[in-house]
């Protein structure tokens, strides 16, 4: 298994919807909404480093009010 976490900048306003449409995405084990740079740290549990791609850069990144995502694969 491979656990990334995924940090999301997100336009003003819009944390509520997007933690609603990232909590349903296959491998997302957990949407947090945080105090800090970033608006959410997603938590990501999958079988390869592609699928971890595919949810960062195919699903969250194309979310209507995604600024920007920040990608970290857990070593350890």
């Amino acid at each position: 298994m491979v656990v990334a976490y995924i940090m999301v900048k997100a336009n003003t306003g819009e944390a509520d919807r997007l933690k609603g449409e990232m909590t349903p995405i296959d491998g997302v084990e957990d949407v947090s909404i945080v105090a800090g740079d970033v608006d959410f740290i997603v938590k990501v549990d999958v079988d390869s480093p592609g699928a971890v791609k595919e949810i960062a850069a195919g699903t969250i990144q194309d979310l209507t009010g995604v600024e920007t995502t920040e990608t970290y694969i857990a070593m350890g």
